[in-house]
């Protein structure tokens, strides 16, 4: 009698039950390491930001468009060529382009003498990881022609890129492309556009709620 009731005992204890060590026990602790991983990963593997122009006043955070802007206003636009070398990186080619205008009088919109800078930088920023980013110089080689070398990530992403000159007319150039590509078109920002910025007049050709103007009308 003795030894069965110590056996039952035995087969009662709740570190022997199954059921206790995998849910009670089991899936708690589980979720524990889970959460310490991702908290983990979250801290030392955190999302890249993409670069641009802002800058801080205080706590507020503000973006500089001016020299967008200048681009805009001078009339500036490209052309970049990507073409594959033997050694695996890729030969750039940029085409500035003045406005036909400037070409003629040989200046630019805001009176200066119209040049080609020596060199223009270029930054290529990955969408989310900054580890492909790519910083580059492009030299002037004649005309409008600009050639420089990148060793790019051969993997298809979305990137951002950027042709700047930090000259006397510090303006630079944006566009947002999936790459590897060939050719990208760089064009000023539409937003700075008078004729866009202004909406039409439509105040003739609203019409009136009222049902007496609306007959009056007639």
């Amino acid at each position: 009698m003795n030894t069965t009731s110590s056996t039952n005992k035995q087969a009662n204890l709740w570190y022997k039950n199954y059921m206790v060590l995998i849910f009670v026990i089991g899936l708690p602790v589980f979720v524990v390491l889970i959460c310490l991983f991702f908290i983990f990963y979250s801290i030392k593997i955190q999302d890249s930001t993409v670069r641009d122009d802002w800058y801080m006043d205080g706590k507020t955070l503000y973006q500089d468009a001016s020299r967008d802007k200048l681009s805009h206003d001078l009339g500036i636009w490209g052309i970049m060529r990507f073409d594959s070398l033997d050694n695996g990186d890729s030969k750039v080619s940029f085409e500035l382009n003045y406005p036909k205008d400037s070409l003629d009088s040989g200046q630019l919109s805001d009176g200066a003498a119209l040049d080609y800078p020596k060199t223009l930088a270029v930054h290529i920023s990955h969408a989310t990881d900054d580890s492909k980013d790519r910083d580059f110089v492009i030299t002037h080689q004649q005309g409008n022609q600009y050639t420089g070398t990148v060793a790019l990530d051969a993997t298809p992403a979305k990137y951002y890129l950027q042709i700047s000159n930090s000259g006397t007319h510090n303006w630079r150039l944006i566009q947002k492309e999936n790459l590897p590509i060939h050719n990208i078109v760089f064009t000023p920002l539409t937003s700075f556009d008078d004729e866009q910025s202004q909406l039409p007049d439509q105040k003739d050709k609203r019409l009136s709620l009222h049902p007496s103007s609306q007959s009056s009308n007639k």
